[in-house]
């Protein structure tokens, strides 16, 4: 679901099109100026927010650079598919594409958002299979090992009160010790999965040659 939102979100340029001056590059591989402003746009989108209100040059200036460094994990993250050697079969792509059509409603909206960005049939066949690999990278760094019980219980006595008022927000009266434990390891995966990720967001980084010309 995230990605089909992204898909809905971006329907930026084809990876073919670079024209124009470059943004950055990574490892040698162009993002264009052109691409950074029309993914830019959906994402002061996706945080609700217009570019007309942004009143402050140091915002705007943060903003942006936010954008840009999405755009260049994005890349970073399709580079380390292809070094794997991930391959993402047309069923998985066609499926998809299929799911986008129809949160659209029907096809003739879809077919001419695909127009407007740019892409025809294959050329967006292509962008959603980047899309996937890259996401099948990042997914991968998440598969972390289940937390021991004495690490659940010390990150437990550890956030004891936090994890109280988290329970307690949900209106299901008392908390249990066994609730509160339950709680604890969900918290406690997902803070191995984001460390994971951004390790290996990190790692990509530092090995590759990243240039930043915005």
């Amino acid at each position: 679901m995230k990605l089909l939102c992204l898909l809905l979100c971006l329907l930026a340029l084809p990876l073919q099109a670079q024209e124009g001056p470059a943004a950055a590059r990574v490892n040698g591989v162009l993002i264009s100026q052109l691409r950074l402003e029309r993914y830019f746009a959906d994402y002061l989108q996706a945080q609700s927010r217009a570019l007309t209100s942004i009143r402050n040059p140091s915002v705007y200036k943060r903003l942006r650079e936010q954008a840009l460094n999405d755009l260049i994990d994005k890349e970073l993250l399709w580079q380390e598919a292809q070094r794997q050697g991930i391959k993402v079969s047309d069923r998985q792509v066609d499926e998809q594409i299929d799911q986008l059509r129809q949160a659209m409603g029907t096809a003739k909206p879809f077919e001419q958002r695909l127009a407007d960005a740019g892409f025809d049939a294959n050329s967006f066949a292509d962008y959603t299979r980047h899309e996937l690999a890259a996401q099948q990278v990042f997914m991968q760094a998440s598969q972390v090992p289940e937390p021991s019980p004495d690490q659940v219980r010390a990150f437990y006595v550890a956030n004891q009160e936090s994890l109280q008022q988290a329970e307690n927000q949900t209106g299901t009266g008392p908390v249990e010790p066994e609730q509160g434990l339950s709680l604890a390891k969900r918290l406690l995966v997902d803070q191995h999965q984001a460390q994971a990720r951004h390790a290996l967001l990190q790692r990509l980084r530092d090995a590759g040659q990243v240039q930043r010309l915005d």
